[in-house]
């Protein structure tokens, strides 16, 4: 496995990978690796001839007051983990690499970047886009691979691909869980003990909308507030935001239809986590696949 740093480099090891006929795959991160991205890197070895890791703390995509700064970095461990997972190359460039002087072109998916995430963290999605169009730009993958934890961000980026008419195809992955529900993040290691106990209240106000709706919940104003209230039990949460919505559109539903979009933001002690669901309404469907997205 090869560790690169500028654009020219990593060009100059796609171009004779595709040159051999290889699919190139891309798994684009910000590192800190967990499970969540070991599972993307394997899914993209498992398709794909060559196998690119991007990573890259991504400044434009963090609000003044977030955690740009202290956000968990460790390319030596990242490395290690990735060697083993098969990956070819790590692109891990630096900010002035990404964004020369005078960088001034960003990229806006107007309808789905208004609501949830966007609403909170204003101009995130406009870094997020234009950091993966650039990566899509220059190494030119077949396939780019996402976690479906980061649900909101994951459809920005399919909806840019159509848009742009980007030539690749995302590749959406589930959420990988801790054996106790909790969605893997590489905020984790904020969380002492306590409030890594604490935490587990977004895995089980998930699995409290499930059943809600399997027993027959169809309203989702109801359904948010009971979750609401299912949340509010655990002392160390507080709710950022809770809604459940249109799988496709992330838009507010009047009924719950085939199926809904369960998000959350709950901040345990000084830590932000977000996790979601898409649950099904009808009982032989629930949860056994995920939408088409």
């Amino acid at each position: 496995m090869q560790i690169v740093h500028t654009i020219a480099e990593i060009r100059k090891l796609v171009g004779p990978a595709r040159a051999e006929g290889k699919l190139v795959g891309l798994v684009p991160t910000m590192g800190a690796f967990h499970a969540g991205h070991l599972a993307l890197m394997s899914r993209a070895r498992h398709e794909c001839g060559f196998v690119v890791v991007s990573i890259f703390v991504n400044p434009a995509q963090f609000g003044p007051s977030e955690d740009y700064q202290k956000y968990p970095r460790d390319q030596k461990s990242d490395a290690e983990k990735a060697e083993v997972e098969g990956v070819d190359v790590i692109f891990a460039p630096s900010v002035e690499e990404m964004y020369p002087e005078g960088f001034g072109s960003y990229i806006e998916v107007v309808g789905l970047t208004e609501t949830l995430e966007g609403a909170v963290r204003p101009g995130h999605f406009r870094g997020v886009a234009i950091v993966v169009a650039k990566l899509f730009n220059i190494v030119a993958p077949d396939n780019a691979y996402f976690g479906m934890k980061d649900y909101q961000q994951l459809k920005v980026i399919q909806k840019m691909v159509r848009d742009l008419d980007f030539d690749l195809e995302i590749i959406p992955v589930p959420t990988i869980r801790e054996s106790d529900g909790l969605a893997m993040s590489s905020r984790n290691v904020y969380l002492d003990t306590k409030e890594r106990a604490a935490a587990t209240i977004l895995y089980r106000a998930l699995e409290f909308a499930k059943e809600r709706v399997l027993e027959g919940e169809r309203y989702p104003a109801a359904l948010e507030a009971a979750i609401r209230r299912f949340i509010e039990q655990e002392p160390l949460a507080k709710i950022d935001y809770v809604a459940v919505v249109d799988p496709d559109t992330l838009e507010k539903l009047e009924k719950i239809g085939a199926s809904v979009l369960v998000a959350l933001a709950v901040k345990i002690g000084k830590t932000r986590l977000i996790d979601n669901n898409v649950i099904f309404g009808f009982k032989e469907g629930a949860f056994k696949t995920p939408i088409p997205l």
